[in-house]
């Protein structure tokens, strides 16, 4: 099939959106579909069509003149009445099978809009809270309960032109039905390719706990710095703190007034080939995020055989069975989250090592050849399971 990803985040920005879209896209590569990429440039110089290579295969990808919008650092935006006839202007060169938008904010909205009056089957995947969105828009605190009901009913208004919506997870999908109004959304795991992933089962020499993910508001690191700071000294444990974000400074002076920078390391965005090799050192992965409609960083751990504690919010609790591969502990408490980590920390090698294999064995059915033979019956229009 000739596939269309619409995105408003992909390469080379990193979050969990533009993940699963390099990953999607690859994997529709690799299975012999010709799949072109619409997205925002990353650059004002480094608009138009060319071929990239992303996640080990060589795509069509149309970056579309973007502006940075600054309150976010690194968020880029197509101008958004130009997107119809940018989108236009694609199809009827494209002509696409079908069109996979990534939101409904932009790239999405313009693409669904002129893919509805084609008569292109078009297929959603929603990755967005507009919650999560507040701490960007420069609005005053009285107008956000306006601008979130707002921006479910742009959802709904471009999701019923989609033969069908998705999301990563069942409690994703509730509370997409929950706001937008909307019926029928189908559950469909971000997938991984665990065979990229080395978990070491032998007993840790160090107690390293590692969190991946953006540093901004709705993840919570505040709570993981607290609960850490309060940690047994005899347990000497350490924290690696993978990635970047608006609240790195922030949190990088809590560290300092809560006097734990000699064992806290905020390593910043890193390789991939970097990324793995925290996974498979780490002791147990910490997410204390109260917004996750999967959490790909999550999926990731686990593929490495790492025990989880995660906050017992949106879609983590599908991920965590507690007690069995980690812990989940009651979302912004400090001394619940110390707790949990106290427990995996502690843990004699045999029962770290039945953690371990649960999480193993958890991480089967989000295979990510599963998740491409479900995108693929949606996009040729057959029903799925979720």
């Amino acid at each position: 099939m000739r596939i269309i990803i619409g995105c408003d985040t992909f390469s080379p920005d990193v979050n969990g959106a533009a993940r699963f879209a390099e990953r999607l896209a690859a994997g529709l590569v690799s299975r012999g579909h010709d799949v072109h990429i619409v997205a925002p440039a990353s650059s004002r110089r480094t608009s138009g069509i060319r071929q990239e290579i992303i996640e080990g295969e060589t795509m069509t990808v149309h970056r579309l003149p973007s502006w940075r919008w600054y309150p976010h650092d690194w968020l880029r935006f197509v101008v958004p009445w130009t997107i119809r006839a940018r989108s236009r202007r694609i199809l009827d060169s494209v002509k696409p099978d079908v069109i996979h938008i990534q939101s409904y904010i932009v790239v999405g909205r313009g693409l669904a809009i002129e893919g509805a009056v084609r008569g292109i089957r078009v297929v959603a995947t929603n990755h967005l809270m507009p919650e999560n969105a507040l701490d960007f828009t420069m609005l005053p605190k009285s107008w956000m309960d306006w601008f979130v009901r707002g921006q479910w009913r742009v959802a709904r208004k471009i999701f019923d032109l989609c033969s069908a919506v998705t999301t990563p997870t069942r409690r994703a999908a509730d509370f997409l039905e929950q706001y937008s109004g909307l019926t029928g959304v189908i559950p469909i795991s971000c997938g991984i390719d665990a065979t990229r992933y080395v978990p070491d089962l032998t007993p840790r020499a160090e107690k390293r706990i590692l969190f991946v993910g953006r540093i901004t508001t709705e993840k919570h690191l505040d709570v993981l710095l607290r609960a850490f700071a309060g940690l047994d000294p005899s347990i000497a444990a350490t924290l690696d703190i993978v990635g970047g974000g608006d609240q790195r400074a922030h949190n990088e002076q809590l560290a300092r007034n809560l006097g734990i920078t000699d064992r806290v390391t905020f390593r910043g965005v890193v390789s991939d080939d970097d990324l793995r090799h925290f996974y498979t050192a780490a002791s147990v992965f910490a997410i204390p995020s109260i917004a996750e409609l999967q959490s790909i960083a999550t999926m990731e751990a686990m593929a490495s055989g790492l025990p989880i504690v995660a906050a017992n919010a949106m879609a983590l609790p599908h991920l965590v069975n507690d007690g069995v591969n980690g812990y989940l502990f009651e979302p912004g408490n400090v001394d619940d989250l110390r707790a949990k980590l106290t427990t995996v920390l502690t843990a004699d090698p045999a029962e770290r090592k039945r953690m371990q294999q649960a999480s193993l064995d958890g991480i089967v059915v989000h295979d990510i050849n599963r998740t491409l033979d479900t995108f693929e019956r949606l996009y040729r229009g057959e029903a799925v399971a979720p």
